[in-house]
């Protein structure tokens, strides 16, 4: 066996990003950008108001009281008024563009306005107050957005002001996600007597789907090397391969064994982990392939761990490693000393009041409900000494 970090180290070796494609910015959401965004010009392009109210020229105020002649108005949108004179003010609006000369906003609050077109002022404004400057929020030529940033909505958001109707992103992979076993049904039939409802290839594309892939059901095969090697000879339009058990070298653990016939490059299939020990990677017609434990929570954890940091990689992603996703929090009650496998036990987040980590009474790798019902792992190295409540443990977040 080897270690997870090791595993890690190898499956992420040889991912390399697949290269870009060009959407449009309504569907950059959560995409992957590929080359920097800078600014093609200022913004605001001109110094503007940040509030409703006067321009003036602050040097030329005499004062608290100062009365002042409006002559003129700027509103949002409009062309720059080319000069101010002394002892006059402009009628201006937020985001309305400075007249030329003026370089302070009186609030509107703190003036008198009167029927002949003038104001006297109540306040004596500080020079520069309430004006934007220009290039305030980002400068042309200025670097805005960089390659190998996850968007987010408030990415697209700036990206929009960057004037980019359209973004150079990195290709999501695609990935071939296969069940197999003979006791498996999709869910809505009928099981056999001893049939189980085959329920991880859905929760297993919601979550590449999540994590910048894009999943093909490639159906279910039987414990039949004819059946498997039918399916997986169909299986050309990806880019990554990821089964779902019989990875093990048991009597009916055939999709190693039927790989490896069809030109598998195995490269390792045991880790010394606690859930998902039977994991298998190598290359399959020189893309890559990753066979999953068959139990559901193994095959979760195990696709936490290393597919969503390579799909994430595939996409170019900068923060691609798990370790960037761990945090330390309390324990909420004790656990005992770990073994010689590295555990990742299955904890809700609480309030009490404060923020701690409770782990679950039970761990079985094929309780579905209880890994639904987490909120996060909590990350036990091999052989770690036993923790009391209170004692500051890594946790890694299921919904980072």
């Amino acid at each position: 066996m080897i270690s997870v970090e090791d595993a890690l180290e190898r499956i992420l070796a040889p991912v390399k990003p697949l290269g870009r494609e060009t959407i449009p910015l309504s569907n950059g959401a959560g995409r992957v950008l590929a080359a920097d965004i800078a600014a093609p010009r200022s913004q605001p392009p001109t110094a503007v108001s940040a509030m409703d109210g006067y321009a003036v020229a602050s040097h030329t105020l005499r004062g608290e009281k100062s009365v002042l002649k409006v002559s003129g108005e700027s509103a949002a949108g409009s062309v720059p008024l080319r000069s101010i004179e002394a002892d006059t003010a402009v009628r201006i609006f937020t985001g309305a563009p400075m007249p030329g000369g003026a370089d302070t906003v009186i609030i509107q609050e703190n003036v008198t306005a009167h029927d002949d077109g003038t104001i006297t002022l109540n306040e004596l404004p500080k020079p520069g107050a309430n004006v934007r400057a220009e290039g305030v929020d980002f400068e042309k030529g200025q670097v805005c957005l960089r390659a190998g940033r996850r968007l987010t909505a408030r990415d697209l958001s700036l990206a929009a002001s960057l004037n980019q109707p359209w973004l150079q992103v990195n290709r999501q992979p695609k990935v071939g996600v296969l069940a197999t076993g003979d006791e498996l049904v999709r869910p809505g039939e009928t099981p056999g007597e001893a049939g189980i409802i085959s329920s991880t290839v859905y929760g297993l594309s919601a979550y590449i789907s999540q994590w910048g892939g894009v999943p093909m059901d490639l159906g279910i095969a039987k414990d039949t090397r004819e059946s498997l090697s039918e399916v997986l000879s169909n299986a050309t339009d990806i880019d990554v391969l990821v089964t779902l058990g019989g990875a093990s070298v048991g009597a009916y653990d055939l999709v190693q064994s039927t790989l490896n016939e069809l030109g598998m490059k195995l490269d390792f299939w045991k880790i010394a982990m606690r859930p998902g020990k039977p994991l298998m990677f190598g290359e399959f017609h020189q893309k890559p392939v990753l066979g999953l434990p068959g139990n559901p929570v193994s095959a979760f954890v195990c696709a936490l761990l290393f597919l969503q940091p390579a799909l994430r990689k595939m996409n170019g992603d900068e923060d691609h490693h798990p370790a960037k996703r761990q945090d330390m929090l309390p324990l909420a009650s004790a656990v005992p000393e770990n073994g010689k496998r590295q555990d990742y036990m299955r904890a809700r987040l609480v309030h009490s009041p404060r923020l701690e980590v409770a782990p679950f009474d039970l761990q079985d790798s094929s309780v579905v409900s209880i890994f639904a019902n987490s909120d996060c792992l909590i990350v036990r190295p091999p052989h770690a000494p036993p923790s009391e409540a209170g004692d500051l443990v890594p946790i890694l977040r299921l919904n980072a």
